[in-house]
């Protein structure tokens, strides 16, 4: 189980991102009861002292590269682009990859995976600002500019500043289950669960209470998912046609309707795999799949895993006293 965090840190530090791995990882939420220890957290560079960041202050870092050693976790935090990598923290990432450790990087943190070697062959991305940059300066690394975060092997790569949030939380949500992820979400006022596949560029990224009939309609599609509605359905209900209906959902949600109608049927057959004592078709019925063989088609082409392997693996996570 994943206990110990090391955030490794590079001048000029960008603020808001690194404060993102703090506010997931570095606060005690052990008593809270949901299966998440309190994180050995510590943030480390090559040379321990006064670090600029972007935002015109600088922060005291005290701990050296040797944290990186032991690490369950080793978080790229994003920097300058105009930074050199120092060749120890490039040294660090590759022991840390060789010895197995989860590696995730933020937005420009990527670059200094990708120098270190650890994203070549691999898929990867970064803000979509510096994707294409990232792309041709290593034409090894299968770059997708479209996404908010990508899992590859032992990395993640995450886009910038909320797809941060994102990738943190969907890492939360793999080692320690829906309910762990769900609490520090609700904490921070952010959406439990964005999918990684979900594009960057969007007009609205998350359905929020605005009065705005399109985001209404994902607030109330999110808590009627075990219902059956066709595409034609919703477009009627938004008075729209179902072409400009599309059009109109691509750009609030960055996917098409049935897409997004899919991942919240995984996201609520999840929730009842590891909370609820129904059965595989009683999952299938609430979770608006209808049938297990379906539940089972989906559940395999988005998680690579079958319900009951999922039940079995993330069920019970919550921690002995």
């Amino acid at each position: 189980m994943m206990k110990s965090v090391a955030v490794i840190a590079v001048p000029t530090l960008s603020l808001f991102e690194f404060g993102v791995v703090g506010e997931v990882f570095g606060i005690d939420r052990s008593a809270l009861n949901v299966g998440l220890p309190a994180f050995e957290f510590t943030t480390c560079t090559a040379v321990p002292g006064l670090m600029a960041t972007n935002a015109g202050v600088s922060v005291s870092i005290e701990h050296d590269l040797s944290a990186v050693q032991d690490a369950d976790l080793v978080v790229m935090a994003p920097y300058s682009r105009g930074t050199p990598l120092p060749s120890s923290v490039a040294d660090a990432l590759q022991a840390a990859n060789d010895r197995g450790a989860r590696i995730l990087s933020v937005c420009s943190g990527a670059f200094a995976l990708a120098e270190a070697g650890l994203l070549d062959g691999r898929k990867a991305t970064t803000h979509w600002k510096y994707s294409q940059q990232l792309a041709a300066e290593y034409p090894n690394i299968d770059v997708d500019e479209d996404v908010l975060y990508v899992e590859d092997g032992n990395i993640i790569t995450s886009a910038g500043t909320a797809a941060g949030i994102d990738a943190c939380l969907y890492l939360v949500r793999e080692e320690f289950g829906a309910k762990a992820a769900t609490a520090i979400a609700r904490g921070m006022v952010v959406p439990p669960h964005r999918d990684g596949g979900q594009a960057q560029y969007i007009d609205r990224p998350v359905p929020i209470r605005t009065g705005d009939p399109m985001e209404e309609l994902l607030v109330w599609l999110s808590e009627n998912v075990d219902k059956q509605f066709s595409i034609t359905e919703l477009a009627q209900r938004m008075h729209m046609s179902d072409r400009t209906f599309a059009r109109r959902f691509r750009a609030a949600t960055g996917t098409t309707p049935a897409s997004w109608i899919t991942s919240q049927r995984i996201l609520r057959a999840q929730t009842l795999l590891e909370d609820s004592q129904l059965s595989i078709d009683e999952i299938a019925r609430e979770a608006g799949f209808g049938h297990a063989v379906l539940l089972r088609h989906h559940f395999q082409r988005t998680l690579g895993t079958s319900p009951a392997s999922y039940r079995q693996a993330f069920r019970g996570r919550v921690l002995s006293p």
